[in-house]
């Protein structure tokens, strides 16, 4: 029997058009602001710097892109944009040029590559009902799902306002997969990288939690949620928020409690250490944990794989992580 194929759903792709686009905007340099306050001033100058130097031919070259993928035994990629390039804050008419220029950029990465890339669409969530018509756009010109933030210009991903976006997604069977981009928790975490390690699954878990306590999943209860880098901190204390549940009623928002919404969640396999993986697989079963590298960055890894292996699962659960539910959820032609 043939190995299944293997699915990277957490990779990156820059745009260099959009820099164009965003030039000059006063919306741009108060994000700026807003980051250099989260990062710190070091971590913002080593990032500049990266993204110069080191990265830029993984983001921006399909050469070097699929090397990466071969040495790291990756048959399918799933690209999305580099989250900088969200960009909640555009008007509506500059928004539609942005996302116009990302999603078009990463079908035509797709096209050079069919069989091994898969794109993930973005679209401008700040202005839901065009949110809606970018998604349908995208997935007419053959996108398999959608990469969004953790929130969206101060709303939560559980406000209302955003209902007709998750209604499309529910109703195209989109894949969406929430990647943050900063962290609320500010110049708490201005020192030592703590805007990443400490600032990213912190934004996953509190999007997530929002989520089931926002009773989203109640109202499109078919929607396919991934949280990336593990999906933070949610599936190790779903416990407390339970017995909330249970002695709280201010905290019972939704209909069932808060582990029972599993079902419509999955995360990415990017914790680095083979114990917390399979605590993952635990909580979720191995049928809702996907690959994920965070290509090409520093705070991913070069050997998704090599680490699923030495998780010690049973070769069902390690197929299904490493590309078997990844197809399912993305639709994907199997191989052969």
């Amino acid at each position: 029997m043939s190995r299944p194929q293997t699915v990277d759903v957490h990779a990156h792709v820059d745009v260099p058009a959009i820099e164009e686009l965003v030039d000059g905007q006063p919306g741009l340099a108060a994000e700026r602001a807003a980051q250099l306050a989260t990062f710190g001033a070091e971590s913002t100058a080593r990032n500049i710097e990266l993204a110069n130097t080191s990265y830029q031919p993984f983001l921006t070259t399909p050469a070097a892109r699929l090397s990466r993928m071969d040495a790291g035994g990756i048959d399918v990629q799933a690209v999305s944009v580099v989250p900088t390039l969200y960009h909640y804050w555009a008007d509506e008419a500059l928004a539609a040029d942005l996302v116009a220029a990302a999603n078009g950029h990463i079908l035509d990465l797709v096209a050079l590559e069919p069989r091994r890339l898969v794109g993930l669409a973005t679209v401008s969530l700040q202005h839901p009902a065009l949110a809606v018509d970018q998604l349908r756009q995208a997935f007419t010109a053959g996108m398999r799902g959608v990469q969004i933030s953790t929130s969206v210009a101060g709303r939560e991903l559980s406000d209302r306002s955003l209902d007709p976006f998750w209604a499309a997604a529910e109703e195209l069977g989109a894949f969406v997969f929430i990647h943050p981009w900063g962290c609320s928790l500010g110049s708490r975490l201005a020192t030592s990288y703590l805007g990443n390690i400490v600032g990213n699954p912190t934004e996953t878990t509190l999007a997530l939690t929002h989520l089931v306590f926002g009773a989203v999943f109640d109202r499109f209860p078919r929607l396919r949620v991934c949280g990336a880098h593990g999906g933070g901190y949610f599936p190790h204390y779903l416990g407390r928020a339970d017995h909330a549940y249970q002695v709280r009623p201010e905290s019972r928002t939704m209909s069932r409690p808060p582990s029972e919404y599993l079902d419509s969640i999955w995360v990415d396999s990017l914790v680095y250490e083979a114990d917390i993986l399979t605590a993952l697989v635990k909580v979720l079963g191995a049928e809702h944990v996907v690959l994920g590298s965070d290509y090409p960055f520093d705070m991913g890894v070069l050997d998704p794989l090599e680490r699923l292996d030495a998780a010690g699962l049973s070769p069902a659960d390690r197929d299904a992580i490493a590309g078997g539910a990844a197809t399912r959820l993305l639709n994907l032609a199997t191989e052969g």
